[in-house]
C-alpha cells in the first residue's frame, strides 16, 4: 500500500476505532483535571511483546493501547517531539529534521531553541487558557516560544538525567499546593532508542532498557496510586518513532561526487537532505539519484504532497528517501566490519507508511474505559487529546483531532 492511501486512511481508522475508549464522567463539581504527558523514545510499538513490562501491562489493562502510533515524516526525534506537542507537520511547525538549514537563519542542529518552532505548543496553549504547565525536557521547551513558556521547566537538557529523577519531580509537582500545582505536565524519557541504535532492534538490549524504564513508570503508578489521583488524573505514554534494522549504507555525497556534483549532505537516518554547491546542477544530480537502486529522490518542493514535509526556506535542494536495511551515510572502517561479522544497527528517519517507524500510544487514569484497544493513531492527535481531557482548546496551529472522545453521564 502506498503512503498516501495508508495517510488517506488514517483519519478514519482514527475516528472509528476511538468513540469508545474515553468516558468521561460530568465534570459538575469534580476536581480540575491533571495530564501527565511521556514519550519513551525510539519504542517501537511492538518492543512490549518482547518482554514482561508490568506497568504499561497494567495501563493496557485499565486504560487503552494503540495498535502502533503513526508519527509524521521524517520518523525522527525532533520533527516528532514537535508534532506531539503542536498536533501538526513539519511543513507547518517548520522542525523538518533533528537537523537542517534554513536559508535565512543557517543550521538547526538538535536545538531547543523554542525560536526555531513555527507551531504553538501543548505548554503554551496551556498557559494561555489559565492552565499550568510543566516540563521535564521536551524539545523546545527550554524557553519562551512568542513570550509564553511553562510556569515549570528543567533546563538546560541533560541526557545523563536518569529517570528516577523525572519521576521524582513529577510526584513533587503534583504535591504542591492547589494554586501552584500543575495541570499538564510533560517529559521525555530515553525509551529504548540508544540500545536499539547501537545494537538493532531485535537486540536483547532493548528488552533490558525497556524494563528499566517500565521500573520507573511502575514508581510513577504507584505514587499516583498513593496519592489517590486517579479520579482527575490521565497519563498518556507514547512515543516519537520506532526503530528499524540497518544494515547497508548508500553514500549519496559520493555518488555524486564521482559524476562532479558537489553537495553538503545532511544526514537523517532513512531520509537525507542535499544542499547543491551549484543550483544549476539539481536537475543532473536528480538523474543520478534516480539511477541509483533502493533510493528515491524529489527536488524539496516536489515531495509527495502527502509527506507533509516540505518547508520553503528549510527542506535543501534535494530530499532523497529509502527504506530498511538502507540507510544514508558513508559507512566507517569499523562499521564495515562490524556487518561482516554480522552485527546490525538501528535506525529511523524513514517515512511513516514503514511498519517499522511506528510507536506505542498507552493511555491510563481519568475518563479511559479499562482493557480498550485502539488500532492506528496519529502522532498530531496527541496534543488535541491531551487538551480535550484538560478542557481547553487545542493548540492553535493543531490540525489533529481528539482520539477518545464519548461521554456519557456519571
Amino acid at each position: 500500500m502506498r503512503i498516501k492511501d495508508i495517510i488517506a486512511k488514517l483519519p478514519r481508522l482514527v475516528l472509528c476505532s476511538a468513540l469508545p475508549a474515553l468516558v468521561l464522567p460530568s465534570s459538575t463539581g469534580a476536581p480540575d483535571p491533571v495530564v501527565i504527558l511521556l514519550s519513551w523514545d525510539g519504542t517501537r510499538h511492538d518492543f512490549p511483546e518482547r518482554t514482561s513490562l508490568p506497568a504499561l501491562e497494567r495501563m493496557a489493562s485499565e486504560g487503552v493501547r494503540a495498535e502502533r502510533l503513526v508519527p509524521v515524516f521524517p520518523a525522527n526525534t525532533f520533527p516528532n517531539h514537535v508534532a506531539l506537542a503542536t498536533g501538526t507537520y513539519a511543513d507547518r511547525h517548520g522542525i523538518v529534521g533533528n537537523s537542517f538549514h534554513d536559508r535565512e537563519r543557517g543550521t538547526f542542529h538538535y536545538s531547543n531553541d523554542a525560536s526555531w518552532i513555527e507551531a504553538e505548543p501543548l505548554w503554551v496553549a496551556a498557559e494561555r487558557q489559565g492552565v499550568r504547565a510543566a516540563v521535564f525536557f521536551w524539545v523546545g521547551s527550554e524557553n519562551d516560544w512568542n513570550g509564553t513558556g511553562a510556569s515549570y521547566r528543567k533546563s538546560p537538557f541533560d541526557s545523563g538525567v536518569p529517570e528516577s529523577e523525572k519521576v521524582d519531580q513529577v510526584l513533587a509537582w503534583l504535591d504542591l499546593p492547589e494554586p501552584e500545582r500543575p495541570r499538564l505536565i510533560l517529559s521525555w524519557w530515553h525509551g529504548c532508542d540508544a540500545a536499539g541504535h547501537e545494537r538493532g532492534p531485535d537486540d536483547r538490549s532493548v528488552s533490558r532498557q525497556l524494563a528499566w524504564q517500565d521500573r520507573e513508570l511502575t514508581r510513577l503508578l504507584e505514587g499516583l496510586d498513593a496519592r489517590r489521583a486517579w479520579a482527575r488524573t490521565t497519563l498518556l505514554v507514547v512515543s516519537d518513532h520506532g526503530m528499524a534494522e540497518v544494515s547497508r549504507s548508500i553514500d549519496v555525497k559520493g555518488l555524486l561526487a564521482a559524476e562532479g556534483i558537489r553537495t553538503r549532505v545532511i544526514h537523517a537516518g532513512g531520509t537525507a537532505y542535499l544542499l547543491l554547491r551549484d543550483r544549476g546542477q539539481r536537475e543532473r544530480a536528480l538523474s543520478v539519484l534516480s539511477q541509483t537502486e533502493n533510493v528515491r529522490a524529489y527536488a524539496s518542493e516536489e515531495l509527495p504532497p502527502e509527506l507533509r514535509a516540505y518547508h520553503p526556506q528549510r527542506s535543501a535542494d534535494i530530499v532523497v528517501l529509502t527504506r530498511p536495511p538502507y540507510g544514508f551515510q558513508r559507512a566507517s572502517l569499523m562499521q564495515r566490519v562490524l556487518r561482516r561479522l554480522g552485527r546490525v544497527q538501528g535506525g529511523h528517519g524513514y517515512a511513516p507508511d514503514q511498519p517499522e517507524m511506528g510507536g506505542i500510544f498507552y493511555a491510563m487514569g481519568r475518563g479511559v474505559a479499562p482493557g480498550t484497544k485502539l488500532g492506528p493513531v496519529r502522532a498530531i492527535d496527541v496534543a488535541p487529546t491531551v487538551t480535550w481531557l484538560l478542557g481547553i482548546e487545542p493548540p492553535r496551529d493543531s490540525e489533529g483531532r481528539a482520539l477518545l472522545t464519548a461521554e456519557v453521564e456519571p
